[in-house]
């Protein structure tokens, strides 16, 4: 931005109406303005009564509607057009959205709202429209109003000025922990967990003991989050101590679940609860999808059989697996365990954001009852002094109470005339309106207020027996002065009459509170041991069928190998051999890279299949080279048809991913082309031009990945283009024990046996001989 625009001398225009100033200046300051009203009107809770303003102004309009708990109901519709047109103006959906969440209680820990109707559920359903649904407070939503009426707090202007709002409300528990909170602010943010009222009361009251107390002795009595939705939080002690400490942090929850037992050795999981926010229907989609995908295959079936409770039924694959190994992949893989963050972000004072410890929010609710203390104590000062004085006006009338008759009878302006009497002299009661003697003109006994509350007085209070009932409340609001004006003087006193509130508060909301009691429990994680899926898996035999397409399907049972199979038309059999459910198997490509299938995720036998390339990431490039059963421990001789390659440990080319492993390192113009166990001291070798070669197995490298050395050397000749072409190249490759000599298939079922190799043998990278006599013309050992 240039000098120019951001001129702050530049003249004002011409044009009336306009104003000028410079643009930097114009978007920081109404961003700033934003930014704040943000931060302090909507997003950021207040540690004092831990609500927002929309929370507030709720609560406030349905106070104002006398919704109270043990009331009647009235259409939330009707609410949440008081509370937008009277203190929030903003959109009604907003507010009744807001509304219906303080009576979830799912979401909240302790209800704020008492609803009537559909207002949501665990699953995500999103509550009926406002015209539908009906609405009161809860008793907890009392405690937080109770003392609005007794200057405990201060109001301001509503957005119109018509009408006045609290500012805070005065909050008789800590509800921004019992409730929790969260907020996305400008350039902050806020994620607080509900807490146990109970378990907060007594860290309160250990805090008004000792005030110096550390964060760490507070988690003696808040040990943690306690979720609407229970769980069970396996986040170590000192992490939690450490975020409460420090105001961030996060916590490890996980559901609950038991073993159920279904006799004769079947068994399920029923979860009954499920971490905090998270939907339920959404979880089982996860999982579904998961069982659908095969990630966790151990796992056969999820049902929801939940009704006013949350029940979910997990179906294990076979009664051999072990449940917490299954419930170990499922809080790794899904929602049944998440982290929940802590971010306590809070308006201290209800201006200044700041993170704070457990114990400053803790004493940030502490001062502020104290206010709240104070101020209710100083009106009910005030009212205790005005009832005083209108008792001492009544006591004098009805010590006085014929001439107090005469004035009100005879005189024109009875309340002046109270008001300048002598009451201390002896006055003769007046036979008629002639006998009435006016008061003189001067200073009275009376002050304006006794003399009004005199005249309003009832004709059945003029009883002996009320007289003694007034001297009788003047005694005792005498009394209660004493002690208010000892209260006010003595902070040792306002804090034990915080600790009998609190005390009260607990024993309203603790155990015999309906959801009083503690629901997230704590645990230890516990290492799962990590289990190979296969000892997880029944051991069955199977069938694998693989068709020169590269559809895939497993049948069940060892076949016939030699058995007729079906199959797509112009499509057959390539490989077909017998495997077990708990075996992997290799899939080695033509690009040079190892894919790990799991028989027991194989398509069944019942239907034609799947293509091999859907179930792992081969290329459409690229061909099946082979595809045999993995032998732990086993060595594979690889090599490309340009003649290199090396020997790899079959343990080092297992896939973890759907795209492969590479081992073979071939060039564009070359292929993968051969993979074979290694089962002897010498390999053999044989190129498509009829060149025989044997050397010792000793001379090929033992590598995990590479292009591997030259096996057979292969003449180059000029092609028809003129470019260098090999001519021939690798054909096949075995490997043999030199003792007991070389055998291969010749045609009509026959093996011949070549039992001396000496002629042949030589070293690695030689171009070869003839092959002996009776060797296949196709160049294949097999």
């Amino acid at each position: 931005m240039n000098d120019l625009i951001d001129d702050p001398n530049m003249q004002p225009p011409d044009v009336p109406g306009e104003i000028s100033e410079p643009l930097r200046r114009a978007i920081g300051e109404r961003y700033l303005t934003y930014a704040l009203s943000t931060i302090m009107h909507r997003a950021l809770p207040d540690a004092r009564d831990g609500l927002k303003p929309v929370h507030r102004r709720i609560l406030y309009a349905m106070r104002q509607l006398r919704l109270a708990s043990g009331g009647g109901f009235r259409k939330s519709a009707k609410i949440s057009g008081d509370v937008m047109g009277n203190y929030h103006p903003h959109g009604d959906a907003a507010i009744y959205d807001a509304m219906a969440r303080l009576a979830q209680d799912f979401n909240v820990r302790f209800p704020l709202v008492d609803g009537q109707g559909n207002f949501g559920n665990i699953d995500g359903d999103n509550p009926a429209a406002a015209r539908y649904t009906e609405a009161r407070m809860t008793i907890v939503a009392e405690a937080l109003l109770e003392g609005l009426d007794e200057d405990a707090v201060d109001f301001r202007d509503n957005y119109d000025g018509t009408l006045t709002e609290p500012v805070v409300l005065p909050a008789t528990f800590p509800n921004l922990l019992a409730n929790g909170s969260s907020g996305i602010a400008v350039g902050m943010a806020t994620n607080i967990p509900p807490h146990n009222i109970a378990e907060l009361c007594d860290a309160c009251l250990h805090l008004i003991k000792t005030p110096d107390a550390r964060d760490d002795t507070l988690i003696n009595y808040v040990p943690g989050p306690d979720f609407p939705t229970g769980g069970i939080i396996v986040e170590p002690a000192e992490n939690i101590a450490r975020a409460y400490r420090t105001g961030r942090g996060s916590f490890r929850l996980r559901a609950r679940w038991e073993q159920e037992d279904l006799g004769r050795g079947q068994w399920q999981i029923v979860v009954t609860e499920i971490p905090y926010q998270v939907q339920k229907s959404r979880l089982i989609e996860k999982i579904a999808e998961l069982i659908q995908t095969k990630k966790i295959p151990i796992l056969a079936d999820i049902r929801d059989e939940s009704a006013d409770d949350i029940r979910m039924v997990l179906e294990p694959r076979s009664k051999n697996v072990d449940p917490e190994v299954l419930m170990g992949m499922l809080f790794r893989n899904s929602d049944l365990e998440v982290r929940f963050s802590l971010n306590m972000n809070v308006l201290i004072d209800g201006l200044t954001p700041k993170v704070c410890s457990m114990k400053e929010v803790l004493r940030a609710f502490l001062d502020h009852r104290q206010e709240v203390l104070l101020r209710r104590s100083r009106f009910r000062l005030g009212k205790i002094d005005h009832r005083l004085e209108v008792l001492e006006g009544f006591i004098i009338a009805f010590l006085n109470l014929d001439r107090v008759i005469d004035i009100i009878r005879y005189d024109d302006d009875p309340k002046p005339a109270l008001m300048r009497e002598d009451w201390s002299k002896t006055h003769v009661r007046a036979t008629s309106e002639k006998d009435y003697l006016s008061p003189p003109p001067g200073e009275g006994e009376l002050s304006e207020v006794q003399a009004e509350a005199i005249l309003n007085m009832r004709l059945r209070s003029l009883r002996r027996l009320e007289e003694l009932e007034l001297l009788r409340e003047q005694s005792a609001l005498m009394e209660e002065r004493a002690g208010l004006e000892d209260l006010l003087e003595d902070e040792t006193l306002q804090w034990t009459r915080i600790a009998e509130q609190l005390k009260e508060t607990k024993k309203t909301f603790g155990r015999d509170y309906p959801g009083g009691a503690r629901r997230t429990v704590f645990a230890e994680a516990g290492e799962v041991e990590e289990v190979p899926l296969e000892a997880m898996i029944d051991r069955e035999p199977i069938t694998v069928v693989c068709s020169r397409m590269g559809w895939i399907r497993a049948m069940t049972g060892h076949i016939d190998l030699s058995r007729e199979l079906k199959f797509r038309d112009g499509d057959g059999p390539r490989f077909v051999f017998h495997a077990e459910t708990t075996d992997r198997l290799l899939v080695f490509g033509s690009n040079g890279r190892f894919y790990t299938l799991s028989a027991a995720n194989l398509p069944g036998g019942r239907g034609l299949g799947e293509p091999l390339r859907l179930i792992v990431d081969l290329p459409n490039e690229a061909e099946i080279v082979t595809l045999f059963t993995h032998t732990p421990g086993q060595k594979l001789l690889v090599a490309s048809n340009a003649g290199n390659g090396f020997i790899v440990p079959e343990d080092e080319v297992l896939a973890q991913t759907r795209s492969g492993k590479q081992v073979l390192n071939v060039k564009s113009d070359e292929r993968a082309h051969l993979c074979k166990p290694v089962r002897g001291d010498h390999v053999a070798v044989v190129s498509l031009n009829s060149r025989f070669l044997v050397f010792p197995a000793s001379e090929l490298p033992e590598i995990t990945r590479g292009k591997g050395v030259r096996i057979q050397k292969y003449n180059q000749a000029r092609g028809k283009q003129g470019a260098l072409e090999l001519d021939g190249g690798l054909s096949d490759i075995t490997t043999f024990d030199w003792s007991e000599g070389l055998r291969w298939q010749m045609g009509g079922g026959k093996t011949r046996h070549e039992p001396d190799l000496t002629e042949w043998l030589g070293k690695r990278a030689g171009v070869g001989k003839r092959p002996p006599h009776g060797f296949p013309r196709d160049n294949r050992f097999d």
